[in-house]
């Protein structure tokens, strides 16, 4: 039997989910919050994890120029209270998400993976395996 880890997220989980990273990507975008860093910096908040009695949010955010990410998450950091405020009066849930903000590292991932693919070593070795076949 599988446990609630190994089944992943509900489908509620996952709409819910979306739906606060298309208001908190709203406000941002926006500029309602006011913070400097923020201000200066436009973030993309690329995916919402919600627990799965929805009440802690972990929202992944990119800074779009890459610039100053830790200046970027403090600040989102700082505001926190206020951007759980602005989500819950958008949302019809019983209870507020508390939201945790986190940098998205999957883009720099997939650039390394991608830099290792087009080594000419690995090329070499996967054009030797594609032949076999």
């Amino acid at each position: 039997m599988k446990t609630e880890k190994e089944k992943g997220p509900t489908v509620r989980a996952l709409r819910v989910g979306e739906q606060v990273r298309h208001i908190l990507s709203e406000i941002l975008a926006r500029g309602d919050v006011h913070d400097d860093q923020l201000t200066k910096h436009p973030v993309s908040v690329t995916e919402v994890r919600m627990s799965s009695d929805l009440r802690h949010a972990t929202v992944f955010v990119k800074s779009l120029l890459g610039k100053e990410e830790e200046a970027v998450l403090k600040a989102l950091r700082t505001n926190t209270a206020w951007l759980q405020k602005s989500v819950a009066e958008k949302m019809t849930m019983k209870y507020a998400a508390k939201l945790k903000f986190l940098s998205d590292e999957s883009f720099d991932e997939a650039s390394h993976i991608d830099k290792l693919l087009r080594d000419p070593k690995v090329a070499r070795d996967l054009g030797e395996r594609d032949g076999e076949e």
